[in-house]
């Protein structure tokens, strides 16, 4: 049976800081620039859900496209739009959030619902030239 993979694109809207609370103010503007604004700053990020399988005989799907839409609205839109991600989101309390670092956690909360016949991959795009992608790797 051949492997095919499906894609289900999303987004949502969220604050951000980017620093360490170890380093002098200094030092995190000298890493991470103006991301390190103390008073936040927030993109639109776009999120784009693969799935790798073969496909169901029964189905003609390798994922269904409708159940993965409720998943991510359930498990990361819901989470993380319009959130502060540093405040809100429990992931980031101890967690810097980077488009890396973001990546990881949504394959994360998403990957315990998919089974592992299925291969995932989640990239996310942190402005519309900047990306970045997971497969649990």
């Amino acid at each position: 049976m051949p492997r095919v993979t499906a894609h289900r694109k999303a987004h949502f809207n969220a604050a951000h800081r980017l620093f360490r609370p170890d380093w002098s103010d200094e030092k995190n503007l000298e890493v991470f620039g103006k991301c390190s604004n103390p008073n936040y700053h927030g993109h639109n990020y776009e999120l784009i859900v693969s799935v790798t399988g073969e496909i169901d005989p029964e189905t003609g799907f390798v994922y269904d496209l409708g159940k993965l839409k409720q998943l991510i609205r359930a498990e990361i839109e819901d989470a993380f739009d319009h959130k502060n991600l540093n405040i809100e989101v429990p992931e980031f309390k101890e967690l810097n959030p980077t488009a890396e670092n973001i990546c990881v956690v949504i394959y994360n909360k998403l990957r315990v619902h998919i089974k592992e016949t299925l291969d995932l991959e989640v990239t996310l795009y942190e402005t519309p030239r900047n990306s970045v992608s997971y497969s649990g790797a």
